[in-house]
């Protein structure tokens, strides 16, 4: 009898062990997507930081271009109010749109293309969108495998109990998915 007891303490202490490990992996799964997030939100605050010097630098030689500079400030202000990774998701799109519109201008001004400062700047600005690139991919892999982890067996039949919820990829806006027009 005695060593019954002592052979289900024993497994009901492994069980428990499991299970705490279980519970630790996942939160260490979750704040790794929570600080690939924060990667995320770094270089989109980095660009947002670029932006007002570039427009700026713009200005200076295309002072009529209202409408643009207009587009430019409303996405900023989109990407700095958001909340969810998709409302971010939705206003990185309309600030990559006008960026490219803002950078289109550009092209008409000869004198501003051979700018120094125009161009240090349009190199921080491709730098920072390479850096994005990166957070994204490194934020939706960390994603990938917490989703992965939490649908498992067995941490899938206590995962919701204990909070730890599905997240949120970072996704491309549809108009992203369309093969861009160049035209001369």
């Amino acid at each position: 009898m005695n060593k019954t007891l002592i052979g289900i303490l024993a497994a009901l202490v492994v069980i428990v062990g499991m299970f705490f490990s279980s519970y630790n992996g996942l939160v260490t799964m979750n704040e790794d997507v929570t600080g690939k997030w924060s990667q995320v939100e770094n270089q989109l605050q980095r660009r947002n930081d670029l932006i007002p010097n570039l427009v700026n630098t713009v200005k200076g030689f295309a002072a009529h271009e209202t409408e643009v500079f207009q587009a430019v400030s409303d996405a900023r202000a989109r990407l700095g109010g958001a909340k969810t990774v998709a409302e971010a998701s939705a206003a990185n799109s309309e600030m990559n749109t006008a960026l490219s519109r803002l950078l289109m201008v550009a092209e008409n001004y000869p004198e501003l293309k051979s700018s120094t400062n125009f161009s240090q700047l349009q190199d921080e600005l491709a730098g920072t969108e390479n850096r994005i690139a990166v957070a994204r991919r490194d934020y939706n892999q960390a994603v990938q495998s917490y989703n992965a982890k939490i649908k498992s067996l067995p941490t899938s039949l206590y995962a919701g109990m204990l909070g730890f919820e599905k997240c949120d990829y970072f996704k491309a806006d549809e108009a992203a998915k369309n093969v861009p027009q160049v035209k001369f």
